[in-house]
């Protein structure tokens, strides 16, 4: 089951593990404030794009256990991994690894016939900085493989009319996040910004997305990540399942 440089992980939520590679990319509290800010309901079949290790189809099967599960991601060496943690919890009947480019993949699995779509992208314009393309931590930070704009189309091509697409990024790709998101037909029902500590800015964004939706945008209260002395606060305690 695991190959060299590889461990399991308890993700301490239904008995769930995942097996990650540390030399390429583990998931951080990015991919544990998504999943809980994104919904899905028992009878909803969701899309996660680019699903490196599988931390987002696995923790969104956990808390909300929707009819079908689907990951894409690109990477060969990844989404095999990803696959075989689906295996190692005995979930492939409810979760589904494709290998797979994102900007294309409703091709192979369908238009319009998704309820939501959620998705961790790399946060990095390609052009910041000096990148291996075969780099695969560069490629989960920086916009290599997959754009802002390609992301957010394929992810209207998946949805239904009404369907929800969720995202975290950073606060400073708001004007790029929010004119994507009307070029694609999408409006924005949610935002909340996560900071560090009280008085931080923000270096996080969750975004809530309908496809062919209204125009009311509701703000949420800020999420704090850290107290003063740098342990969690009791939300995100609570979001770790640990209180």
């Amino acid at each position: 089951m695991l190959k060299d440089g590889e461990r399991i992980d308890d993700l301490e939520i239904k008995g769930l593990k995942i097996i990650q590679n540390p030399e390429w990319f583990c998931f951080g509290i990015d991919a544990v404030l998504l999943s809980d800010f994104a919904y899905a309901r028992k009878k909803e079949k969701v899309v996660d794009l680019g699903s490196g290790s599988g931390i987002i189809p696995l923790l969104i099967y956990a808390k909300y256990e929707p009819s079908e599960i689907i990951g894409i991601e690109i990477q060969e060496e990844v989404s095999d991994m990803a696959r075989r943690s689906i295996l190692l919890n005995n979930l492939e009947d409810k979760i589904k690894i494709y290998k797979g480019d994102i900007k294309d993949c409703f091709k192979d699995i369908g238009i319009n016939c998704y309820d939501v779509v959620v998705s961790n992208p790399p946060y990095k314009k390609g052009s910041t900085g000096i990148i291996n393309p075969k780099d695969k931590k560069a490629i989960s930070r920086h916009e290599v493989l997959i754009t802002l704009d390609e992301l957010i189309f394929s992810a209207s091509r998946l949805l239904k009319g009404g369907g929800r697409f969720y995202m975290i990024h950073r606060p400073e790709r708001l004007n790029d996040i929010f004119l994507t998101l009307n070029k694609n037909k999408f409006s924005p029902k949610r935002l909340r910004f996560v900071h560090p500590y009280i008085g931080k800015a923000p270096r996080m964004v969750l975004v809530e997305a309908l496809k062919s939706g209204g125009d009311f945008l509701k703000i949420e209260e800020p999420l704090y990540v850290y107290n003063e002395d740098g342990s969690y606060t009791d939300e995100i305690l609570k979001i770790y399942g640990r209180c």
